[in-house]
């Protein structure tokens, strides 16, 4: 368990003893009395938070999947990955960096990384568009899988977004084309396709990448039509019905799994990826050495 600078709301009794034991740590007290209570305490966070997170309903999973400290792709590239090297630009009209491509090592497995991004800070995550990839991000990420397919290496998506990003210049420059003809490429590609929700898995920019042999998602991620805000903004004209919305659409890894949209789910730790990345990092790498050794 690991130190969470702010939580969320139905975190409260969590946090509660989070600043507790960060309290009573910091005392440096070493008596039996101290030892303890944090021992304790310790037993009383498990608990807690087991039992919180065993009854989530579909609205405070999209709380989780966004967290401000989830892991997104490159800190995944960064603690899954070794020799990561990153591929730039189009070819046709420029950068998108919501879009992260790359060649990487895998268990000496040479691999292509491909997958959303949203960046961290205020000044990243407008660089990124929050996650939102514009035309040439699904541009970049075709022109780098079909170099995957030409070196026969496998295909890993990390696919994290609330959306394709909806503005008038990614319209004018073949929004929902790009990401049909994205679907119909990684259809047609003869090298193995690993696709992984590990946040928000959002509309059609998600399914932009998000065709492979095998889809799997993390276990407080969601992948759905569309967000619940946007669902509540179609259905019943405000953003207050997105709980409302997210309980209607079953986009959760237990909806998903039971109506076989997704092939597994990755289990996160206690509490959340947000809260242990080490851990969920070597999780998701486990699965994936796993996943490409059978479907090679």
């Amino acid at each position: 368990m690991t130190q969470t600078p702010a939580g969320l709301e139905f975190e409260a009794p969590i946090l509660a003893i989070e600043a507790e034991l960060q309290s009573l740590q910091s005392q440096g007290q070493t008596d039996e009395a101290n030892e303890e209570r944090i021992r304790k305490l310790h037993r009383q966070w498990t608990e807690t938070t087991r039992s919180i997170y065993a009854n989530l309903n579909p609205w405070q999973i999209v709380q989780v999947s966004r967290h401000k400290d989830r892991p997104y792709t490159r800190d995944y590239i960064n603690l899954a990955f070794d020799e990561f090297v990153e591929l730039h630009g189009d070819k046709f009209f420029g950068d998108d960096r919501a879009m992260l491509t790359g060649f990487a090592k895998l268990d000496r497995q040479k691999v292509m990384v491909v997958g959303h991004q949203k960046g961290r800070t205020y000044k990243e995550r407008s660089a990124c568009h929050f996650g939102c990839a514009h035309p040439e991000g699904y541009r970049k990420a075709m022109s780098k899988m079909k170099l995957a397919e030409k070196y026969g290496l496998p295909i890993i998506c990390f696919i994290d977004t609330p959306g394709a990003f909806p503005g008038v210049g990614a319209e004018e420059r073949g929004q929902s084309q790009v990401i049909a003809e994205s679907m119909f490429l990684m259809s047609q590609l003869k090298t193995p396709i690993i696709c992984v929700v590990i946040g928000e898995g959002g509309s059609g920019g998600a399914l932009g990448i998000g065709v492979g042999n095998r889809i799997a998602m993390l276990q407080y991620a969601y992948y759905s039509v569309i967000s619940p805000e946007g669902c509540a903004g179609i259905l019943w004209k405000s953003h207050q019905f997105a709980p409302k919305a997210a309980e209607a659409l079953r986009f959760t890894s237990k909806h998903l799994a039971h109506l076989g949209v997704v092939d597994d789910v990755i289990e996160e730790p206690l509490g959340g990826a947000h809260r242990d990345h080490q851990q969920m990092a070597a999780r998701l790498r486990t699965y994936l050495v796993k996943t490409l050794a059978s479907l090679r």
